[in-house]
């Protein structure tokens, strides 16, 4: 099956530029689209059961140059002992790893283990690696695939049956979305980085402000950013209930992305950048919503309940409101109505996942422990998104201000994002974190989290307490 492009005969957004060119059977009232696949992103937790449905149907994986497999979600951060074992958490996790090694030798599939000096989160490798390209379509069996979207992709995480379908096929059935603008004009002021802004807009139209949508990122502070922040940005796209996030193409994606791996090469690579060129939206095309979100009112900001909505400016104070779930949320988190946010104890400060785990991101969290020392209540995990993130954090030196500090310094891994392989937040401690969700017991039974940039994670360590990375001594 090969999509078929669609003739339009008015302004597109990129999001329809994109769509478009992937359908393979047009959507009806009475069922969804078949939409064709690019890249399926596969990782040790979500595969198991959609490769024993293909075994159990005699079904044969239809497109295996297509797919992409990691270990990242179950695999230790510590290194392996002195024979080599690694310190699985249990072993169901060991079990996991396990299968997906077995899977991808039985279908043919890339997949970067431990050996492969490119293992990491699997939302990490793909744009290290060249595979994220613009105008794709890319799945995996994770909610944060939507951090692809940074590339001018349409990347939306699916379910394990949906993970089955793709590998037997190639495509999906979907549903086209709305599309939202979300437009961030300015500058960006000292301290605020991408994390604040993901932040600043979930918070501003709530948890379920993108249930329907797909969201484009636009304006003069989203062009400013890196590619490692507009992945941030694109990441917790799925915090604000958006099918996905995108932003467009442009010299900043097609610099980063020249002669990595698993992109086009040399004339092909020219090709490619006409193509992607195109692939901005068109002056005057619709979107559904358009939220317009000024940059210099973006301050860092931090969680302070029990999902990504509940945000608020670091030097802001706890919401007072009656309301039942605000109340809710205080009390598991331990805050009282109005109380500030600055120099409230933390136990934990965790600095990694696919969110923050980048090099920019260690490079941020380390210009603010230079030559300083986490407090002694304070325990720190610094784990880079990928082997690769964590050789070019060790050939800067940044390791060695992380251990100077304090802090511990681990394999890549998802580690204490998600608290599948052993890193966790003990019951009732309070932990500042750079992952993407914050729900009760996400990084442990009883764990409190406050999401927050890198600078802010490093500035608390330092503190013992919420603190903000501008002020002198923070």
């Amino acid at each position: 099956m090969t999509p078929q492009p669609a003739q339009a005969t008015h302004p597109r957004t990129l999001f329809d530029k994109v769509w478009d060119q992937h359908v393979v059977v047009p959507e009806t009232p009475e069922a969804p689209a078949v939409l064709y696949i690019d890249l399926h992103l596969v990782h040790e937790v979500t595969s198991p059961q959609a490769f024993a449905e293909l075994r159990a149907r005699g079904l044969k994986v239809y497109r295996p140059e297509r797919v992409l497999a990691t270990l990242d979600h179950s695999t230790p951060t510590l290194p392996p002992d002195a024979a080599g074992e690694r310190p699985y958490v249990t072993a169901e996790a060991r079990h996991q790893v396990e299968t997906l090694r077995q899977n991808a030798r039985e279908y043919g599939l890339e997949l970067h283990d431990f050996d492969s000096g490119r293992r990491g989160i699997v939302h990490v490798i793909g744009p290290e690696l060249g595979a994220t390209q613009p105008g794709m379509t890319i799945v995996c069996g994770d909610s944060h695939t939507s951090t692809h979207g940074a590339f001018g992709a349409i990347a939306f995480g699916i379910g394990t049956s949906e993970v089955g379908h793709v590998l037997a096929s190639q495509c999906l059935l979907q549903r086209k979305p709305k599309t939202m603008a979300i437009e961030v004009e300015g500058e960006l002021g000292p301290g605020v980085s991408a994390k604040d802004v993901i932040l600043h807009i979930i918070k501003t139209i709530g948890v379920e402000g993108g249930t329907g949508y797909a969201i484009e990122y636009r304006g003069s502070a989203i062009r400013a950013l890196d590619m490692e922040g507009r992945m941030t940005l694109c990441n917790m796209s799925i915090e604000a209930g958006a099918r996905c996030g995108m932003v467009a193409p442009d010299e900043i994606t097609f610099a980063y992305l020249r002669g990595r791996p698993k992109a086009p090469q040399g004339a092909a690579f020219e090709a490619a950048l006409a193509r992607w060129r195109e692939l901005g939206s068109d002056p005057g095309a619709h979107f559904d919503r358009v939220v317009h979100i000024a940059a210099a009112d973006i301050r860092p900001t931090i969680t302070w309940g029990t999902h990504p909505g509940m945000g608020a400016a670091i030097d802001a104070s706890v919401p007072s409101g009656a309301d039942p779930q605000l109340a809710k949320a205080r009390a598991y988190m331990g805050f009282s109505a109005g109380q500030a946010l600055l120099g409230h104890p933390v136990d934990v400060v965790f600095v990694g996942s696919c969110t923050n785990g980048r090099l920019s991101d260690l490079r941020s969290a380390a210009q603010v422990l230079r030559d300083r020392r986490v407090h002694p209540r304070v325990r720190m995990l610094v784990v880079p998104g990928s082997e690769a993130v964590k050789a070019a954090a060790e050939a800067e030196g940044l390791d060695q201000i992380f251990r100077a500090a304090g802090a511990e310094w681990r394999e890549a891994g998802c580690s204490m994002c998600i608290a599948m392989n052993g890193d966790l937040v003990a019951p009732g401690q309070v932990a500042v974190s750079t992952s993407n969700r914050n729900f009760e017991g996400r990084q442990g039974k009883g764990a409190r989290t406050i999401l927050a940039s890198p600078a802010v994670a490093a500035a608390s360590a330092i503190a013992g307490s919420i603190a903000d990375p501008r002020v002198a001594g923070g």
